[in-house]
């Protein structure tokens, strides 16, 4: 017998999976808010900090780009509360451990434009009176950011995808909705592939905007850091 596919039961409760999407995208929207400026101030104390700072602050990006992202949310949801005696809900530990472990990725992205900025710049501040602080503000960082731009946004993207890990913690974002739609009406094909068409879109779409921004840094000569 041949399976008989019904979309519009779905559709019905296509709200719901619109709901879940907003939900993706506020956690991914934070984590972003968080995790890029934690990612400099990162990269800046492990290139110029002194070695009882750079140390302990490599370990931290190595332990938290290395260790498994739903490890780290189970800690932050299960674990962080016990310890801290402070009640940790769904949205609060997903905010939190996509924020701290995406500050690992935009730091050694951080740190792989600022080094690849020619010496040269560095000397030519220094000739002019500039101290470290004020070439990294004026000089450096203005000509890194420009190349990391792409590794962003492509870090951005993964960002999204990785978020679907906060459904096992019964946060309501777009898988979460889909699993429940599915569980009420029995129809786990139709809700996941609508599911996944949207998460295509959303990607998709990003993607594109991605590629012409690296297209379009080609043809000005700035090239990327990843």
């Amino acid at each position: 017998m041949g399976y008989e596919w019904d979309f519009g039961i779905v559709f019905r409760d296509f709200d719901l999976l619109m709901l879940g999407l907003i939900n993706t995208l506020k956690v991914t929207g934070l984590a972003l808010l968080f995790g890029v400026p934690l990612g400099l101030i990162l990269a800046l104390l492990r290139l110029y900090g002194s070695w009882p700072i750079r140390i302990p602050v490599g370990v931290v990006i190595e332990f938290l780009r290395s260790t498994p992202p739903i490890a780290q949310l189970f800690w932050f949801f299960f674990a962080l509360p016990i310890l801290i005696g402070v009640e940790m809900d769904p949205f609060r530990a997903s905010v939190l451990t996509f924020s701290l472990q995406s500050s690992a990725f935009f730091a050694e992205v951080f740190r792989g434009g600022i080094v690849s900025i020619d010496r040269g710049q560095w000397e030519a501040a220094k000739a002019i009176g500039m101290d470290r602080n004020r070439t990294l503000r004026r000089v450096i960082l203005p000509q890194a950011v420009k190349r990391m731009i792409p590794a962003f946004l492509e870090r951005a993207i993964e960002l999204m995808k990785t978020t679907t890990l906060v459904s096992t913690i019964s946060y309501a974002d777009l898988l979460y909705q889909a699993n429940s739609i599915a569980q009420s009406t029995y129809r786990s094909l139709e809700v996941f592939s609508i599911a996944a068409a949207i998460y295509f879109v959303v990607i998709f779409a990003c993607s594109i905007g991605v590629r012409r921004i690296e297209r379009y840094m080609a043809r000005t000569g700035e090239t990327t850091a990843h």
